[in-house]
Formats: structure tokens, sequence, C-alpha cells
């Protein structure tokens, strides 16, 4: 029976993949096989042993610390694109409120409460938020993975130009893009032709701060920004600038900070993209069955520290082991089986870095202290037998 941990409230369709015949389910277990989490942050001292697998429903592993789970075997899951539809969404709301002074004008009118003459008073203000419609305007997607390709094909219904930049762009997305979207050979020029500009990307060491001042000294003035990726993505002191002077017109952020509420030219949203019931279903969908196929199969899919790997179950004795990216390691974990007389019936084995994963199918059913003595060979980080 595993035992699995939930750290927020998970979706009841998700929790229906995991059946009470082979998991148990609590937000209080002590020694936990996986955890099951959203936005909650998880301390490094709640990585207890015997943790195998952490499944997070949704896209950002922020709150998850990833490194450490790595070092101790950990598998560590997210769910990319099962909330691709809701971010999608807020990005067109995004993209009017950025063209339209919608929020303005509303706060405005809000304020007239309890005057006469209202209809009046709006026939005559209501010029200071007018703004440019987004049909044939020219809009540039950085980064086009679940939401991102959603995005672009999305524009190009609505009437826009649409420039696509990704450098890792995989060939099932580039499958699903619009033949309406223009590939765009490098960043700099995709900024240049830009009226407005849509964020898909993680943060990494390469993109924290990426969108800075030499960033935005290569823009089309007045660009309008919609960001729904990660707050870290664009430098505070280099956006209120760029407000300043005209090089953005509109700065649309899913992630507000201090410095930027109560700005003219900012519209802060409190992270609602993927707050739908339908991104929430999905996510803890999708993760719960990431957790379900590792425990009970051994196959990693959507890893986000370790390769996916995946060979399909034939019921045989199933040996997995987690180890580092290091030459003869498998080789030992072989002749030792060799040495036992254990015939390996199949064999599947991914790296990612400095980690890598085996599975192997072995014609043996007494495999009695054989993950004992693999765990302790060299460079062998956590080995199980299903």
């Amino acid at each position: 029976m595993y035992k699995i941990l939930t750290k927020n409230k998970i979706a009841s369709c998700g929790l229906e993949q995991l059946p009470a015949d082979k998991f148990t389910v609590s937000d209080s277990e002590a020694s936990p096989d996986a955890i099951l989490l959203r936005s909650y942050v998880l301390p490094e001292e709640e990585l207890t042993d015997g943790l195998k697998a952490i499944g997070r429903a949704g896209a950002g592993v922020n709150n998850i610390p990833v490194d450490a789970c790595a070092k101790k075997g950990i598998v560590v899951f997210n769910t990319p694109g099962a909330n691709a539809n809701g971010v999608k969404e807020m990005v067109i709301a995004g993209l009017l409120l950025a063209s339209r002074d919608i929020f303005g004008g509303i706060n405005w009118v809000q304020g007239l409460a309890g005057e006469t003459g209202v209809a009046k008073t709006v026939e005559k203000g209501k010029a200071e938020f007018g703004g440019p419609e987004i049909q044939g305007k020219t809009i540039g997607v950085i980064g086009l993975g679940a939401i991102g390709v959603l995005v672009a094909n999305a524009c190009c219904a609505l009437g826009m130009s649409v420039i696509g930049y990704d450098p890792y762009v995989t060939v099932d997305a580039a499958w699903k893009l619009s033949r309406g979207v223009k590939k765009a050979p490098n960043l700099d020029l995709l900024l240049s032709e830009c009226d407005y500009l849509s964020l898909h990307i993680p943060v990494t060491n390469d993109t924290k701060g990426m969108f800075n001042k030499d960033m935005f000294a290569k823009c089309k003035k007045g660009l309008r920004l919609v960001n729904t990726a990660r707050a870290e993505l664009v430098d505070d002191d280099s956006i209120l600038q760029a407000l300043a002077d005209g090089t953005v017109a509109c700065y649309v952020t899913d992630f507000p900070t201090e410095r930027m509420l109560g700005h003219k030219k900012i519209v802060t949203i409190p992270h609602l993209g993927a707050s739908t019931p339908e991104s929430e279903d999905n996510c803890a969908t999708m993760a719960a069955k990431e957790i379900r196929r590792y425990l009970t199969y051994g196959n990693i899919k959507n890893s986000v520290n370790f390769p996916d790997c995946e060979l399909p179950y034939t019921g045989k004795k199933r040996i997995c082991v987690i180890h580092k990216n290091l030459p003869n390691v498998i080789n030992a974990v072989t002749n030792l089986l060799g040495k036992r007389s254990t015939n390996i019936a199949d064999m599947l084995m991914k790296s990612r870095g400095e980690y890598a994963y085996a599975i192997l199918d072995v014609d043996c059913t007494n495999l009695d202290n054989v993950a004992e003595e693999i765990q302790k060979m060299d460079n062998i980080i956590n080995v199980r037998v299903i």
C-alpha cells in the first residue's frame, strides 16, 4: 500500500486516480511514499526517508527544492499543459486590458457612485480610456510550449500577425502551431517589430531579469507587454523606466509585486492565469496519474529533475535504479544480476544532466536482497524492486 501525503487541497477527480486498494491518501501522513501539492512551499526538511516522488499540480516548481530532491533520488513531477487553456484565456484578456484602459475606466465609473447625471458624465469622460484594437497588430510570443502554442494560435484567429520565438521548440509543439505563425530568426528582430509581447518561458539563471533596460532598448516604441509566466523575468527598475519613457505603453502582469501596485500603466492581476476549475481538475488528474505510474510501474513522464523513461509493464519483476550519469554504473548492475543467474528480459536507460534512470525487467521471482546489494554500489542513488 503506497502512502500519499497532500499538502494542498487536491481536486477529487485527481485523487480518484489513486485506487483505494493500492493507495492511502492523507494530509497528515508522517512517512509518505509521495507528496501531492499545488502552491505549498515544501522545505527541504520535509523530504523524509522513504519519499520517492512529488507531484506538483501545476507547471512551476519554484516551491519545491528540486536539486535536493534529485540528490535524494526523489522524482519531481509537474503538469505541463494541464492549465494551458486557462492561461491562454488570461493572456487574451490581458491583451485587451493592455490595449484599452478597461480597468481604469471601470474604476472611474465606480467612483461616480452617488452622483447625478452619470450617463452624461460617462459620455464626456470616456475618451480618456480609449485604446487601439488588437486586430491587425503584431504580437510576439516568446516560448512555444503548451501555453505559448495556444496563445499564438488564438492570436492568429483574432486577426493578429503572430511571430513566435523559441530556440528549443519541440517537434510536437511545432506540429500544433498554426501555419500563420511566423518564426523569428532571433529575439532582436522580434522585439523590433512587435506591438504586443506575451511571455511563456520559465525562470532560469539565463532568463531571470531577462527583460531589463538593454532588452527594452531593442523594443518597438509603445510596446504592450503581457506576463503570465513569472514575475522574475521582468526587472522592476527597467519596466518602470520603460513605462516612464514610453517604450512600454502598458504592462499586464499576473504576478504583482509591491512596486507594481498603483501605477496607472500597470494592470496587476492576482495570479489568476490557471485559477479555473477546469485547470485545477486537469492539473490534479495529471499529477496523480504521474505519481501512480511511477510508484506502480516505475515509469517517469513529465519529471523536472530526471529523464522521461517509460517501459511497457508486462508483469515481470522490475528493478528501477536512479544513479549518477557516469560510465560503468549500469554495467556493474547487470554484472551483479548475471552472477545471480538473473536474465534481463528488457531494459531501458535514460540520462539527464548528471543523473540517469534505468528500468530492468527480469525473468526471476526471487530477488531477495538485490536492492540492498545494488544500493551499496558506487554512484547509486536509489533502487526499487517492483
